[in-house]
């Protein structure tokens, strides 16, 4: 691979900055915690996570604990609390939240330990108002969730035992002394305050810590404490290299312009020499001697790289990646490594006048990508409870249902690195909210240099990943104060005397259009910052920016609505399901089988849910009378419902050029507007979504007799191909036949034909017929389309006529499937086990057979055919 190398320079951050390149190095790096490769002979690393215990303070009870994790965690290993997520137990867990807590480990350091130059403790994550001491001597005071703690204790350690010990103190009692102090509350409807035992006290707003904990409309009140991340000390005898920034200034296909950005911490004059290499190949990119003196120090080193592999979101080419290598010297041997893996890309937001507005999308190495995918929200309210294999699961999912972007909201953490490395991974590119959702925040100094240094730190840890596609300062602050319009907006503002609401809008001016902006500019400058969403631009309403429309649900709306709401990009709407039985009955008992019960209704955090859910079974689904399959159709009622949202969005292609329904995942057992259950279960919907978000398939629209179908296509190579359609009876009599070679675009959806149902010469008898359209390209398809002419509960279903047959193949299960009549949502899944299926939730058509892979979680598990439960429309009790 062709390189060429050119050295920049070397800043001292102690030096007069006198340039304007030597101002953004110094600006890019200077803000990182150091935590390279490997140990050296210039570095030794211990992981501080075992031997650790806990006591509630005050208490003699010691219980053992594990880092990193949370008091909850902790407690429930103990038996101290009953499991918080089973019926109504979260309840009983509201007095953890109030207490001050104590964590205390022991290690050893030795001589050779001593004799380094330096020592440091680095808390990667401690949850939230932490005092630490070593050696009972105060090291260090945290009061933030969302940044990590750095201490140097090289005069605080001893040879042979040292104690360190962290008092974590309760956050409740610290948020309402602030509320106390700020002298009025501040809007925060997700805030639960009464579950809390808090009344009308909403404190969240307070505290730097994850927002959802305090409770929202799908997920608890659990406010956790505790060493959330992990905690390391280090030993240093010459420098370490804290931060790798692979400042791509210009990528194409034909080359990519690079700085490696490098943030050294000095403790030893002298020279060095600091070489950029292929992480993979060992090829060296660029290599460069200079003299350093004790301090943090920025290295700038440039090279190009000719032809280089371009990453790509998920369905528009590979996701190429790159593993960067930063390798220090110091007297010919190596001083430390750090490596960071990214893809080469450009990633712009085109936000351009046209005749309909100001259009809003994502262009990634020049080619337009339309957004489609999903609301991400932490995978557990005790988020060291989300492993390596739940992140894998819930990215995977998302990329084999065909999504090539997630939002990141704001109302919960910045993610674990993992995260993002399993985005770029699988192709997703991520829209990043800051921690900032739903509520006014205070403005006071205090406050907005915690912000200021949160955000620096989260910049710098995320800047390299090649999905982060956007920052955006908060969710749903904007459009709910709009500080523009008096009469639009939550009603937040009308509460408030004009003095306050003046000092209220300060606040969110200086954080959201003053230092978040200013900080992404200072840190990661190639990346596009969105004050809020959803926002719109001045003159252009909402035929600009990003919309969340959710006058389904909320506002009551048919889903026919989603056909006349227009949107430059949705980033928010959705539709409230059940999860599964199974799930179900992790969490209730026999007798809380009933959506009113109380267990039912504890796990149902929107207070419209439950009714507004039969509301809209009402309108379109027969309404079952056993409690199985009103979870069933419930769940169809949601993936109906989105479907068709994502259709009309797909057929505005390219006014709209992005669709994130809410949300993929849950944080536990509930019903909400979730995808994917707590327990990894794909509803409905997420089946729906893998067949919606294909990159080639057909949409049909119908108004009365009138049926039109388009063309979706986000394949740029592809443009034409040719279409089968059928309308076919219930039974598998043939009403109507066509086919034809069609042509289309990628730039727009394609109108490829029209049909009037009553200019026909056959009657079709509408409530016991579908059509069916089937496209094939190429190589690629046939894809099938199935539409029906009324609502599901007006269609004159046959009776059920499906066999199956079971056999077991290796480590999985093989079902056969064969329909003689249709066999309409066709779902699957065997009681008390959980399992993976390669299709459900399916329509069967007359004659049709159909294979479904089915693999057990437990692998130790056996299924047999008297086990199966298959549920259809067809058959469920009205």
């Amino acid at each position: 691979m062709p390189v060429t190398l050119y050295f920049v320079g070397v800043i001292n951050i102690k030096m007069k900055i006198k340039t304007t390149l030597q101002f953004l190095l110094f600006m890019s790096l200077t803000a990182t915690n150091c935590n390279s490769d490997t140990n050296t002979s210039n570095i030794k690393r211990i992981e501080l996570e075992e031997n650790w215990t806990f006591n509630m303070e005050g208490s003699k009870q010691v219980y053992k604990a594990t880092v990193p994790g949370t008091v909850h965690t902790d407690l429930l290993s103990a038996r101290a609390i009953p499991e918080p997520f089973f019926r109504e137990n979260e309840k009983l867990c509201q007095w953890v939240d109030k207490k001050n807590w104590v964590y205390k480990t022991k290690f050893y350091v030795d001589s050779a330990d001593l004799a380094y130059s330096a020592a440091y403790i680095h808390f990667k994550g401690l949850d939230t108002y932490a005092e630490v001491k070593l050696n009972g001597k105060p090291i260090l005071t945290a009061n933030n969730m969302f940044r990590s703690w750095k201490a140097h204790v090289k005069k605080e350690l001893v040879k042979g035992e040292n104690t360190l010990e962290i008092r974590f103190v309760s956050p409740v009692e610290i948020g309402l002394k602030k509320l106390d102090k700020f002298g009025y509350a501040l809007p925060a409807d997700n805030d639960q305050s009464v579950v809390g035992g808090l009344g009308d006290k909403k404190i969240s707003v307070f505290t730097r810590k994850a927002p959802y904990h305090y409770g929202w409309d799908w997920g608890p009140r659990l406010v956790t404490s505790g060493i959330w991340r992990p905690v390391e000390l280090c030993f240093i005898d010459k420098a370490e290299i804290c931060d790798v920034y692979i400042d791509q200034k210009s990528v194409s296909s034909e080359e990519a312009q690079i700085y490696a950005l490098v943030n050294l911490d000095n403790y030893q004059a002298g020279q060095y020499k600091l070489e950029i290499s292929d992480g993979e190949t060992g090829e060296k990119y660029a290599t460069e001697k200079f003299d350093l003196h004790p301090d943090d120090t920025t290295v700038s080193l440039g090279f190009t790289i000719n032809k280089p592999r371009l990453w790509w979101p998920n369905g528009y080419g590979r996701q190429n990646l790159y593993r960067f290598k930063a390798t220090l010297f110091s007297n010919g041997k190596v001083a430390d490594t750090k490596s960071t893996t990214t893809g080469l890309r450009e990633i712009k937001v085109i936000r351009e006048a046209d005749s309909a507005g100001k259009s809003f999308y994502f262009e990634v190495n020049g080619t337009p990508v339309f957004a489609k995918g999903a609301n991400y929200i932490p995978g557990d309210n005790f988020l060291t409870r989300v492993d390596t294999a739940k992140y894998e699961y819930l990215v995977k999912s998302a990329a084999n249902a065909n999504m090539n972007m997630l939002r990141v909201w704001g109302g919960g953490i910045y993610e674990n690195d993992f995260f993002y490395e399993l985005c770029d991974k699988y192709g997703i590119l991520i829209w990043q909210d800051f921690m900032f959702a739903c509520s006014m925040y205070p403005g006071n100094n205090y406050f907005i240099e915690n912000v200021r240094l949160e955000a620096i730190e989260n910049i710098v840890r995320l800047r390299n990943y090649a999905c982060l596609a956007l920052w955006c300062g908060n969710n749903e602050i904007d459009i709910a104060w709009c500080n523009a319009n008096e009469n639009c907006g939550w009603g937040w503002k009308q509460k408030y005397s004009p003095e306050q609401r003046k000092q209220i809008w300060q606040a969110y001016d200086t954080l959201f259009l003053q230092v978040l902006p200013d900080v992404v500019k200072n840190y990661d400058a190639n990346k596009f910052y969105w004050p809020s969403s959803p926002l719109s631009e001045p003159g252009y309403g909402t035929n600009s920016g990003d919309v969340h429309y959710w006058g389904v649900w909320h506002g009551g709306e048919p889903f026919e609505k989603f056909e006349t709401v227009k949107a430059r990009f949705m980033s928010e709407y959705g539709f409230q399901s059940f999860p599964e039985i199974n799930t179900i009955k992790e969490f209730t008992l026999p007798e809380d089988s009933d959506i009113y019960s109380d267990v039912m209704l504890s796990h149902q955090r929107s207070g419209i849910g439950n009714q507004k859910i039969k509301e809209y079974l009402e309108m379109y689904y027969p309404l079952p009378r056993k409690f199985d399959d009103f979870l069933y159709v419930g769940q169809l009622l949601q993936a109906y419902g989105i479907k068709k949202a994502i259709d009309c969005h797909r057929i505005d292609k390219p006014y709209c050029m992005g669709t994130l329904y809410w949300q993929l995942n849950d944080c536990w057992p509930g019903a909400s507007w979730s995808s994917i259950d707590y327990y990894g279960n794909w509803k409905a919907l997420q089946y729906k979504a893998k067949h919606a978000f294909e990159p080639l398939r057909i949409a049909v629209l119908q108004d009365k007799s009138k049926i039109e179908l388009y063309v979706l296509n986000d394949i740029p190579s592809v443009s034409k191909g040719t279409l089968n359609l059928k309308i076919i009876g219930f039974d598998g009599k043939i009403y109507y036949e066509t086919s034809f070679d069609t042509a289309f675009t990628f730039e727009k959806s394609t109108l490829i034909f029209q049909i009037d149902l009553q200019k026909l010469p056959v009657q079709i008898p509408v409530e016991s017929s579908l059509l069916l359209a089937g496209l094939k390209s190429g190589d690629i398809g046939p894809v099938h389309e199935i539409h029906y002419f009324l609502k599901p509960k007006e269609l004159r279903l046959p009776p059920l006529t499906l066999t199956h047959k079971l056999t077991k193949k290796d480590a999985e299960y093989v079902l056969e499937l064969e329909a003689v009549k249709l066999a309409k949502d066709v779902a699957i899944h065997f009681p008390g086990i959980r399992a993976r299926y390669s299709n459900n939730y399916f329509d069967l058509l007359p004659g049709e057979k159909t294979q479904i892979i089915i693999r057990p979680n437990n692998k130790s598990v056996v299924l047999t055919q008297d086990d199966i439960v298959v549920q259809t429309l067809n058959n469920i009790e009205k």
